[in-house]
C-alpha cells in the first residue's frame, strides 16, 4: 500500500457529513435566540377587557368615536385568555356598529395619516375577519349570527319566516368596514393581517 492510500484511509471518514455547518453562520439561527424575533405581548386578562370595554363606552357616550376607536385598536387581546379575546371582539363590534356610514372613510383616513396608523387599520382588519369567522357573534341585542351549511357556500341569515335581522345587521357592518379599511389603506392591509403570527 503506497503512503497516499494510507494516508488518505486514515484521515477521511464520514465525520464531515456531521458537521453543522449553520453553527458558523454568524445569521444563523444557532448562534442568537430566536424568541427575541417576537416581541413579548402582554397578557390582558378578561376583567382588564371589560374595564377596557367600560372605558371605550364612555368614549362613544361623550360622542368621541375616533377615541374609542383607537382605545380598542391600541390595545388589541393577542395573549389572553379565549374570554377576554371575546370581549374585546365584541367590544371593537359595537364601536363600529356605532358610528355612521358617512363618517367611516374620514375616520380611518385620520386615524391612518396619524402615527401608528397603519398598525391600528391592520388590527382593525385583524378584528372584522375574527368578526365574520366566528361561528356565533353577539350583535348587541342578544341575537346571534350563525352560519348555515348549504352545499359548500356559507349562508349568514336565517331562512325565510325566522327573525335575524339584528344579526345580518352586524355582518352587513363588518362588511362595510372591510371595504372603508381597503379603499384606505390599500389591499395590503389583507396581506399582513393574514401573515402576521399574532392572533386576536
Amino acid at each position: 500500500m503506497s503512503i497516499i492510500q494510507q494516508h488518505t484511509s486514515a484521515t477521511l471518514s464520514d465525520a464531515w457529513r456531521t458537521i453543522n455547518i449553520d453553527a458558523y453562520n454568524e445569521d444563523s439561527s444557532v448562534n442568537f435566540d430566536v424568541s427575541t424575533l417576537h416581541p413579548p405581548q402582554p397578557e390582558i386578562s378578561e376583567a382588564e377587557a371589560r374595564q377596557l370595554a367600560g372605558q371605550v363606552r364612555q368614549l362613544l357616550q361623550g360622542g368621541d368615536a375616533e377615541g374609542a376607536l383607537r382605545a380598542c385598536l391600541e390595545t388589541p387581546v393577542y395573549n389572553g385568555a379565549e374570554g377576554a379575546k371575546d370581549a374585546h371582539l365584541q367590544t371593537v363590534i359595537e364601536v363600529l356598529q356605532s358610528i355612521k356610514a358617512s363618517d367611516m372613510s374620514p375616520l380611518l383616513k385620520k386615524i391612518y395619516e396619524s402615527q401608528g396608523g397603519n398598525e391600528c387599520l391592520d388590527v382593525l382588519m385583524k378584528y372584522i375577519y375574527k368578526g365574520m369567522s366566528m361561528g356565533q357573534l353577539n350583535s348587541g341585542r342578544g341575537s346571534k349570527v350563525t352560519p348555515q351549511s348549504t352545499g359548500g357556500f356559507s349562508q349568514v341569515g336565517s331562512r325565510p319566516g325566522a327573525s335575524n335581522e339584528p344579526a345580518a345587521a352586524a355582518m352587513s357592518v363588518l362588511l362595510s368596514w372591510h371595504e372603508k379599511v381597503v379603499d384606505v389603506a390599500g389591499l395590503g392591509c389583507i396581506g399582513r393581517t393574514m401573515t402576521d403570527w399574532r392572533r386576536v
